[in-house]
């Protein structure tokens, strides 16, 4: 997997728009986000991708986003499973990463049953909508590739213009790295990371992050929510399924214990570690 599939185009006129990524199998988080979004009035739902890993129980995410009516694309962990490849295709080059991924996808693989993973096979790589004339891009880690990191500290104003007049998006939406961040581009153009729902930012602090985004006559805002939910409870449910010591310091404290060598210097200097 290197690149997107080509992107399903939706037309419709929706004023409010929840994105998140990485649901990461915290069913719990995603709950509470869905809650948070139906009562902000969002008028449509959209998930970036990546349903599994890192959580306990991960077919338990999609009875949850079926009911709710969210819009998926396929992220590198979803492709993943639904092919049954041998890794999750994170993009770590660090050993202590690949051990820890390797855990993480082998019990995500294993506890995703035939029927769930059909249905991430089905997915789009890449969402396109218009609206009213101001089109949106919705990707996984950036509309050239499903597993690229797209860092605040790294990416260039210039290359994120050029990846919009590239696609002809007035706003690319992405996830994959795990932490949120948004930049005003030329021309009023945006690009957002939208954050993920399955683990914190590793700020020390529990809660997660999805985005609200609402059109005001092709002007585009972006708010980020923060989700409380019961962190603890998931923690409780990551022991209870053998799931890594590691993984849970990280729900419980907010701070990253793995993933930590793809961080650039900035956003690594941000954390405990």
């Amino acid at each position: 997997m290197a690149t997107l599939h080509r992107p399903l185009t939706l037309t419709f006129m929706p004023h409010r728009i929840a994105c998140f990524g990485g649901i990461y199998s915290n069913y719990l988080a995603l709950q509470a986000a869905l809650h948070d979004a139906q009562r902000r009035g969002a008028d449509a739902i959209y998930c970036l991708g990546d349903l599994g890993a890192f959580g306990p129980h991960p077919d338990r995410v999609f009875p949850l986003l079926r009911d709710a009516g969210v819009r998926c694309l396929q992220g590198n962990y979803d492709n993943s499973v639904a092919g049954g490849l041998p890794d999750c295709q994170c993009g770590y080059t660090d050993p202590r990463d690949n051990h820890f991924a390797a855990i993480s996808y082998q019990y995500t693989l294993e506890n995703t049953s035939p029927e769930n993973r059909r249905w991430l096979d089905e997915l789009q790589g890449a969402i396109r909508l218009d609206l009213d004339g101001t089109s949106l891009l919705l990707c996984h880690g950036s509309p050239r590739k499903m597993n690229e990191f797209l860092w605040e500290s790294t990416a260039s104003t210039h290359f994120l213009d050029y990846l919009c007049r590239q696609h002809e998006a007035d706003c690319i939406l992405a996830t994959h790295t795990g932490i949120k961040w948004r930049r005003e581009l030329s021309g009023g153009k945006q690009f957002v990371n939208v954050g993920v729902l399955g683990r914190p930012e590793n700020d020390g602090r529990t809660n997660v992050w999805y985005a609200l985004l609402e059109l005001h006559g092709g002007r585009i805002d972006v708010e980020f929510i923060p989700i409380d939910y019961d962190h603890r409870r998931l923690a409780r449910e990551m022991a209870d399924e053998g799931l890594p010591e590691e993984f849970q310091q990280t729900i419980l404290t907010g701070w990253w214990t793995t993933c930590l060598e793809i961080l650039p210097a900035k956003e690594r200097r941000r954390g405990k570690f």
